[in-house]
């Protein structure tokens, strides 16, 4: 069986056409916002972490993209809490730190922080009570 010229270019064109076609996609997929997470420690002022968590959950909103906010005490540190946040995105997180709530979250509470330590980033892709990521 013998191709023609032109049927063997179709051929070889639609090929070359579907393997673009799905490196774009993989592309455009790779390119999608990917939800974002944060852990970490924050150290209360010595005797103040129920003053901080106080302040850290009394005000509590809610923030364009944020699908978890959860404050826990740190059960072997008397003046640890640890902040586990989930976002639909990193640019979501940023835009939650200038509003005007949270910005009068972070006011109130820097007195009573001591310093930070344990932090970091996440790629959340799934669990209870936050959608699944598409694949990858």
């Amino acid at each position: 069986m013998t191709l023609s010229r032109r049927r063997l270019l179709a051929a070889a064109s639609a090929a070359i056409a579907a393997r673009f076609a799905g490196a774009a996609a993989r592309a455009e997929q790779e390119k999608a916002p990917q939800m974002y997470g944060l852990i970490g420690k924050m150290n209360a002022v010595a005797g103040q972490r129920e003053a901080l968590l106080s302040v850290m959950l009394g005000s509590l909103e809610p923030m364009p993209g944020c699908l978890s906010y959860v404050v826990a005490t740190d059960p072997a540190d008397p003046d640890g809490l640890w902040i586990t946040e989930v976002w639909d995105s990193a640019a979501s997180h940023r835009a939650s730190l200038t509003l005007p709530a949270v910005q009068a979250t972070i006011a109130r509470a820097r007195p009573l922080i001591a310093g930070f330590s344990n932090s970091v980033e996440t790629v959340p892709v799934g669990g209870l009570g936050v959608p699944k990521a598409p694949p990858r």
